[in-house]
């Protein structure tokens, strides 16, 4: 993760680059002081600098000219041509220009650096520069992969994310995506890959879907993929009160019409009891007052700050668009009464204003993207009828969901108004990305900010024991902290409570690392106090941080702005201790401890599936300066020999590998397909076995067969098998409307799971065929299942995920014998015990299952672990205690278990021998 701090969950996907032979940035030309860039020429950091810059032109083009002169020290070879400005903002004579990189003309992700300068009367001066330009960049531009496969495989990757090995919902709709263009990954060389939004209805829960897919321009395959969501509570809060992501949306918003300009001061009664004033104006066409303020942009933008009534509004009806069928909330007199306080208007429209004041008047910035965008607030949607219990910006609104028995609805916490409005304003700012360390930045950032505004408004003082607490008053019965949805004074630090997680899991961790960041923040406001704490912390991200910043940068940037802010000695050492404190300094991701032993490390994968069979395993992996696009590797799980590259390292991307011990088969992704190649671990040429356009999944070899479950079309699976001597394909059935999936094998015989009917009238169950024979024998059920999961199977049992209901994701772990009789279930779907398994895989000895266990919020003990049952099912253990996430189980043979881990904060290949017990 070093190097790559921002973008990186489980999966190391962006990475700086440096040209061979190249060295770190010597000493500045002049006075100042230079950090080096991590693995690039190009500084980090620049500041203590007083250079003159030409005060004639553009700021823009002043910053680019002192760039080109300095380019001994910033080694940026033509930044006219190869940094386009995205904008400059400053007050007091202060400019700061941020410039966006590019490649051969193509944007760079991530890529931004920033020049700071001052300006009297015809002279600039340039005071410091920070930021990330990749110097190592020389992909080509020209693409091979057109935007309509693009297009179709980061709808197919999104797809089968979102579901798992779940089945959509039966009126689940088609996600759709759209191409951006193209956008270079700055990851080695770099990759020119497609940028695909894609958007729609998650298939199983409903909720709104927004995903950035990053689609390989020469190859397709989908490189990076994350949610653009940014709701208030973690996606597990999400998951227990099916709390949506929302997308984004770009504009200033809605003005209603026919309303009096003229400022009317109004009243309502927030959900706390107490009667604020309320900025409204007078609809004439609805003769009612409105909740529309023009008083605070009245000197600039004219714009206003409005609130919307969308009760009755599903939250996919705000998604990624404006319902224009809602008006703002109306009330026949200037006094708003219960129905506006009871569906969160009058807090929301309360709560606008006072943020609004704290960022125009602590900082000088009119609106959130500091030119004074309309404020839009809708208040009271729902989800399929009931209670959203979550909070989102979505590019340009906040959306707050409606209250139940239990909760407030979110806009009664003037803190998650202030976390929601500041994602505005980062968005418009650094604009960091909202995946991995950027997005616990991000979060981190919203935290903080929202936090500063409740207690300074409230006048909590910041020593206060609940000071931290976030989302604290939402609760109708609990007290603060019991309902607090964090806390900033949790004490996390990186080595303790960092964790590992994929981008499906959290966005790599944006809510579940983020304290650890704000608590670093929190503790510099409480030992600077919050004047100059808020002002270093608004420096830092408007003038400092870049798109991928991380932990290590985010300090640097605090750091750098408190000097630049005149900190005193004893200032500046407090400012460091509070990041110390937490953990967050150079090279804190080498410490994390782990139970497990490594087999391959720094897999730079996402979402790759891994192999195990016949005391060998197989895993996909790319190296940190991008030379290899995805490659696949076998060794002996006990560690012991040379690792093998079993594929061609030829720019197809080869991933989700399966072996038996004799033979590795994997999936190949090119321009025009999806193969399977199979090669013999003791060496040969590789053999195409099958092509397809939309691919296939969960591959399985057993000596001569190769099973595997393939998507001729959206919504169809079949499994199907061929041999190694005769790659004739096979579907194990022949039933017409019948879907087959989630295959395994053993012994010469394949399980599978079935779907017949649809809607309502599906039924499911678990078969297994008989290669050999061509039988097939259904095993028996328990109860009426709700629908099927991943198969396992050994040489006298099945196993199979059961779920208990369509809504939960709860299932039973279930065993039959191989002729479906003696059904058991040696893990319950229901109560205390029950998992939520999302995959199985099976020896002769043991069942592993991945699961997560059930809570209302995510944290170590609830992200995906692995649990082993012996085959007798009398008792269940943890596979491993590490902390962060376990995913792709394989099994190589006996107890032993080889996964992917993410405890180090990259996806490493692991192994244990034997379980490690129950983790208490």
């Amino acid at each position: 993760m070093a190097g790559a701090v921002a973008l990186t969950g489980v999966a190391a996907l962006v990475v700086a680059a440096v040209p061979a032979g190249a060295v770190p940035a010597g000493p500045p030309v002049g006075p100042g002081e230079v950090v080096p860039g991590e693995r690039t020429a190009t500084p980090a950091l620049v500041e203590g600098i007083r250079e003159k810059a030409d005060g004639t032109g553009s700021a823009a083009d002043a910053a680019r000219g002192h760039l080109a002169a300095g380019e001994g020290r910033y080694h940026i070879g033509d930044p006219q041509r190869d940094l386009r400005p995205v904008g400059t903002t400053g007050t007091g004579g202060r400019e700061i220009v941020r410039l966006q990189q590019k490649h051969r003309g193509v944007d760079v992700l991530g890529g931004q650096y920033v020049v700071r300068m001052e300006r009297k009367g015809g002279d600039r001066v340039v005071t410091g520069a920070s930021g990330k330009y990749f110097t190592g960049l020389t992909a080509g531009v020209e693409p091979g992969v057109d935007e309509a496969l693009a297009v179709e495989r980061a709808v197919d990757a999104t797809t089968d994310r979102l579901l798992g090995k779940r089945l959509p919902r039966a009126d689940a709709q088609p996600l759709t995506g759209k191409d951006r263009g193209l956008v270079v990954i700055p990851r080695g060389a770099g990759v020119l890959t497609r940028h695909v939004t894609v958007r729609g209805t998650h298939p199983v829960t409903g909720e709104p879907v927004l995903h950035e897919v990053y689609v390989d321009a020469q190859a397709g395959y989908p490189v990076l993929q994350y949610s653009g969501i940014k709701t208030f509570r973690t996606a597990a809060a999400g998951a227990a009160r099916r709390a949506a992501e929302q997308p984004g949306v770009k504009g200033s918003g809605v003005k209603g019409s026919g309303a009096k300009e003229s400022g009317v001061k109004g009243s309502g009664v927030k959900y706390d009891g107490k009667t604020v004033e309320l900025p409204v104006a007078y609809e004439e066409s609805r003769t009612a007052y409105v909740l529309r303020d023009h008083t605070r942009m009245a000197g600039s933008s004219k714009n206003t700050l409005s609130t919307w009534d969308a009760r009755g509004k599903d939250v996919s009806d705000v998604s990624g668009t404006w319902p224009y069928d809602i008006q703002e909330f109306g009330s026949p007199t200037p006094a708003f009464g219960p129905e506006a306080t009871e569906a969160g208007a009058v807090d929301a429209h309360w709560a606008a204003g006072q943020v609004y004041d704290y960022y125009r008047q602590r900082h000088g910035r009119d609106s959130l993207d500091g030119r004074g965008m309309a404020v839009n607030s809708l208040v009271g949607v729902t989800q399929f009828g009931q209670p959203y219990i979550n909070a989102f910006w979505d590019g340009t609104k906040m959306v707050y969901g409606a209250g139940d028995a239990e909760y407030r609805t979110l806009s009664a916490g003037l803190d998650v108004v202030g976390h929601e409005m500041t994602h505005g304003v980062v968005e418009h700012s650094a604009n960091l990305v909202y995946a991995g360390q950027s997005g616990a930045l991000n979060e981190a950032i919203a935290d903080y900010f929202g936090n500063a505004v409740e207690t300074d408004t409230y006048g909590i003082p910041t020593d206060s024991p609940d000071s931290g607490l976030l989302g604290e008053s939402l609760c109708r019965n609990k007290p603060p902290r019991a309902c607090a949805t964090r806390d900033l004074n949790d004490g996390r630090t990186t080595s303790k409570s960092f964790l590992g997680v994929s981008f499906a899991t959290d966005n790599g961790g944006v809510h579940l690392n983020s304290t650890i960041f704000s608590g670093a923040l929190w503790d510099l406001r409480e030992d600077l106090g919050n004047t100059l704490a808020d002002r270093i912390v608004y420096k830092a991200l408007t003038e400092y941080l870049t798109p991928l910043d991380g932990f290590t940068e985010g300090r640097a940037a605090v750091l750098a702005a408190a000097r630049a802010l005149n900190a005193t000695g004893p200032q500046l050492r407090a400012a460091e201790r509070a990041f110390s404190a937490h953990g967050i300094v150079p090279g804190w991701e080498l410490a994390t401890g782990v139970d497990s032993d490594q087999l391959l490390g720094r897999l730079n994968t996402d979402g790759v599936k891994t192999g195990a069979g016949g005391g060998w395993w197989a895993a996909s992996k790319s190296n940190d300066d991008g030379t290899e696009p995805y490659s696949v590797w076998a060794g002996r799980a006990d560690g012991t020999g040379a690792q093998k590259l079993m594929s061609p390292n030829d720019g197809r991307f080869h991933v989700h590998p399966a072996t038996d011990g004799k033979t590795v088969v994997w999936l190949s992704y090119n321009r025009r397909s999806v193969d399977i190649l199979a090669r013999p671990i003791a060496g040969g040429p590789v053999k195409k076995l099958w092509s397809g356009r939309r691919g296939a999944v969960d591959l399985r070899v057993e000596g001569d067969v190769v099973v595997f479950e393939s998507h001729p079309r959206p919504g169809r699976q079949l499994v199907r098998y061929l041999r190694l001597s005769d790659p004739t394909v096979v579907d194990v059935h022949d039933e017409h409307g019948l879907r087959t999936g989630y295959p395994s094998i053993s012994h010469g015989r394949i399980a599978y799971g079935t779907i017949r009917g649809t809607g309502s009238a599906r039924t499911y169950g678990v078969e297994v065929y008989d290669v050999q024979t061509g039988k097939r024998t259904e095993m028996g059920q328990l109860g009426t299942p709700a629908g099927i999961g991943q198969t396992a199977i050994n040489g006298t049992h099945v196993y199979w995920l059961a779920p208990t209901d369509a809504e939960s994701g709860f299932t039973a772990l279930r065993r039959a014998d191989l002729d479906g009789t003696r059904v058991t279930d040696l893990s319950p779907g229901e109560g205390p015990e029950a998992l939520r398994g999302s995959d199985l895989v099976a020896t002769d000895e043991a069942a592993t299952v991945t699961a997560w266990t059930p809570a209302t919020d995510f944290r170590n003990e609830t992200l995906s672990k692995l649990w082993q049952f012996p085959a007798d099912g009398k008792q269940r253990d943890r596979v491993s205690c590490n902390r962060g996430e376990q995913t792709w189980a394989a099994a190589p043979g006996g107890r032993q278990v080889v996964w992917l881990d993410g405890t180090t904060g990259y996806t490493d290949l692991v192994t244990r021998t034997r379980p490690a017990g129950r983790c208490d």
